[in-house]
């Protein structure tokens, strides 16, 4: 459905997505307000000491690189063959595009979105009626300090992505035994081991959880720690059984187009094999109960009630749990979006997905406009949180994305602003 400018997009975090579909609704004449629960990029500072698979050229826009150019005729991008830390690419790219004069007073930076509901309308009200269209949406937004505050908009797309909702530890998809007792105690996604995080690991016995490419990175970060502080050692739990083509838990994709990528594989699998390794790993082995205690202000102890091949009791200083994300659902209770039962993405989307077998997330291709069409008019997802629970999202996804929406939004289905930029030399 198109909607006129100059109406009012909300947009929903200030991370790569929603920074370049900002930028992408701005040139288009629309006006803006773009919405972050902490900093610009939070998501990915958090992960910022890790070097990324995809190289730049993957991780831009021309769109993007033309509006920080326009604005700083010094600046100099990344090459697009350069692989960057998370950090690198927030202080050489997403940055500077957020400081253009395009966007940065359309930031609201540390500004919550609770909740979001319709003007004068309720979930069940016109159920999958165009005119719910008619009324704005209404934003419930909170303040670092707790202020609360409502704002109205023609039109919303969520980009707020899902690294912030973690899922459990305990099998099954609901927390073990004490789990949620324990919950601050336990450490999620990335630390940096080999800088900041150093002491919190050394010469402790970590009990890391998960089968992809964050345990698998970790088990590294990990096992060249134990070289350098004795006592440091790791017991590295999946739920199924290690994949023998592989010769250990993380899949080995065949003639690998992402050396990084490839080589991480490598690495964490041929720790689970090598009898000098500080890393054992234990297959088809699930968590049941957790109890936790804090022993001083830098020291817990675990008690771990395992079940499967590794079942009994065993005792950890650490939990790193690297179990994957889902997206937070309640922004949305009040409005009708359609999910889909198995990965709780957009469900048109979901659907058009079932058909992308392949492990590989370069073989990810937008699945059309029509694909990221809701059940409630105007709400569009993109990012991260448009594949739910799925991992295997790519940023050049992300970016076919906005194109695509906006041929909607915009009422034009040949609009492709990418294809029309000349980058100055």
């Amino acid at each position: 459905m198109a909607i006129d400018t100059p109406a009012k997009i909300a947009i929903l975090g200030a991370g790569p997505v929603g920074l370049e579909a900002a930028l992408y609704a701005r040139f288009l004449g629309f006006e803006v307000a773009i919405f972050e629960a902490g900093e610009i990029a939070d998501s990915v500072r958090r992960w910022g000491h890790i070097r990324m698979f995809t190289p730049f050229g993957m991780n831009r826009s021309p769109l993007g690189l033309a509006a920080i150019q326009a604005q700083d005729d010094s600046y100099r991008p990344p090459a697009d063959d350069e692989l960057l830390t998370g950090r690198q690419w927030v202080e050489r790219y997403l940055l500077p595009l957020s400081q253009t004069d395009l966007l940065a007073d359309h930031i609201r930076t540390h500004a919550q979105v609770v909740a979001i509901g319709k003007e004068e309308l309720l979930k069940g009200d016109l159920p999958g009626h165009t005119d719910r269209g008619d009324w704005p949406f209404r934003l419930l937004v909170r303040s670092a300090e707790g202020q609360q505050r409502i704002e109205l908009a023609d039109a919303v797309i969520d980009c707020s992505g899902v690294f912030t909702q973690t899922n459990y530890v305990g099998h099954g998809g609901i927390p073990a035994i004490g789990e949620l007792a324990a919950s601050d105690l336990i450490d999620k996604r990335l630390p940096d081991i080999s800088g900041k995080d150093r002491d919190h690991y050394a010469g402790k016995h970590t009990l890391l959880v998960g089968g992809g490419y964050s345990a698998a990175t970790n088990a590294v970060a990990l096992a060249r720690l134990a070289r350098e502080a004795p006592g440091t050692r790791v017991t590295w739990i999946t739920r199924r059984e290690g994949r023998a083509a592989a010769g250990g838990p993380i899949e080995v994709i065949e003639s690998d187009r992402l050396p990084e990528r490839a080589e991480l594989a490598r690495a964490a699998n041929s720790l689970t094999t090598d009898p000098s390794s500080a890393v054992t790993h234990w297959p088809a082995t699930l968590v049941e109960r957790i109890d936790g205690k804090v022993l001083s202000a830098t020291d817990h102890q675990f008690t771990v009630e395992l079940s499967g091949r590794h079942a009994g009791t065993h005792q950890f200083d650490r939990i790193l749990a690297n179990t994957g994300f889902q997206p937070d659902r309640w922004v949305i209770e009040e409005l009708q979006i359609h999910r889909c039962y198995a990965t709780d993405g957009p469900m048109k989307l979901a659907a058009a997905l079932l058909g992308q077998q392949s492990a590989d997330c370069l073989d990810q291709t937008t699945c059309g406009p029509n694909s990221l069409v809701n059940s409630e008019p105007y709400y569009y997802i993109l990012g991260a949180k448009s594949y739910g629970r799925k991992s295997n999202f790519l940023l050049s996804v992300g970016l076919d994305q906005i194109r695509e929406v906006f041929t909607i939004i915009g009422d034009r289905e040949a609009l492709d602003l990418y294809a029309n930029v000349k980058l100055p030399r």
